[in-house]
């Protein structure tokens, strides 16, 4: 089909956009009392706030609870392949950098089989907003256990309880060297929000981790985290510049142990204010110690982990394209081939 003939979506004003504007005719098909609704509320809140008709966005998702997604979006939208998304939307990106292309994939979706596909798309740095849902288990597939399961995990798959290791999908993002990288969870809209206007901002790939309940097979698995009345002494909330420091009034903080170069607990009161970690968005070192803070002796970071700037994929390829277009000599393979008969007959 010829790009004239695409179906289009009417020309909107981005001024005028509003949550229900970006809210489809479809039947939301999750359970109820699904973190994935907290998700989806919170992304039709924040989009009309960026300033982009809504024909210029579209969501793309593999295989999952989470990947119904695009049908929910009144926008472009495409239910892909298990684990493809990335590939699919880095497509989409490359031929019309122009438009904003989400991803929307899960635990086992986007680790499992789609792991090298995720992990390419954020090395690449393509211009892709990547959510990546985790509730630690196979929702759509009836509970079995995921690549982000706890050790010990009972499942249908693993009634003996799990012996994996699990993937922390934030040290994966970090491994594959995106140029952002966030968590958040789902029972905290407010902050949920907040990581949503950074991602959507950055220019490059931009990944974000959500802990989201699974209200069948995992329920209650992040409430210390979204629960007000818990969230303040587990939870360390990463602020660009600002110490590393938690709890009622911050009385809890993290120095680094010289000794040993691991993150310490402290009393804040016990140490000085110059020994206390400082967050910095854009230290890789940094960034890989947060990502390995885990309860239950250490709170769970939430936040913008890393983000630095660095060129997109598209960007450099427009730019490739570019030089090559130019009046230059033939490469040898091209001379080779343009130089005719290479015999007589």
């Amino acid at each position: 089909m010829p790009p004239e003939t695409y179906p289009t979506l009417p020309s909107t004003d981005p001024t005028q956009l509003q949550k229900k504007d970006l809210q489809s005719d479809q039947d939301i098909r999750w359970c109820p009392g699904c973190g994935d609704y907290s998700i989806l509320a919170q992304v039709q809140r924040v989009l009309p706030e960026l300033g982009i008709p809504k024909e210029k966005y579209v969501f793309v998702s593999g295989i999952g609870c989470s990947s119904r997604f695009p049908y929910y979006m009144n926008t472009y939208g495409m239910h892909s392949i298990h684990g493809r998304a990335p590939a699919v939307a880095t497509g989409i990106k490359t031929f019309n950098p122009d438009l904003t292309v989400w991803v929307i994939t899960g635990d086992g979706d986007g680790l499992s089989i789609g792991g090298n596909h995720l992990m390419h798309a954020l090395r690449r740095n393509v211009g892709l907003k990547i959510i990546l849902f985790n509730n630690r288990i196979y929702g759509l597939t009836k509970g079995q256990y995921s690549p982000t399961s706890e050790p010990g995990t009972k499942t249908k798959s693993t009634p003996m309880g799990s012996i994996d290791n699990p993937f922390s999908p934030t040290a994966v993002a970090l491994g594959a060297r995106a140029s952002f990288v966030a968590r958040s969870v789902d029972g905290d809209a407010k902050h949920l929000q907040a990581m949503l206007r950074r991602m959507a901002r950055h220019r490059g790939s931009a990944f974000l981790e959500v802990y989201q309940n699974c209200v069948i097979f995992n329920d209650g698995a992040f409430n210390f985290l979204g629960d007000k009345r818990t969230r303040i002494e587990n939870v360390i909330t990463l602020e660009h510049g600002k110490p590393l420091v938690w709890g009622k009034d911050g009385k809890k903080g993290l120095v680094m142990d010289t000794q040993t170069f691991r993150p310490r607990v402290v009393d804040v009161a016990d140490v000085e204010p110059s020994q206390l970690m400082v967050h910095d968005e854009t230290n890789p070192m940094l960034a890989h110690v947060l990502a390995t803070l885990e309860p239950p002796e250490y709170p769970t970071p939430m936040g913008v982990v890393r983000a630095v700037e660095t060129p997109t994929y598209e960007e450099m390829m427009k730019t490739q394209l570019a030089e090559a277009r130019q009046n230059k000599p033939p490469s040898p393979v091209q001379a080779l081939l343009e130089q005719g008969d290479t015999w007589t007959v």
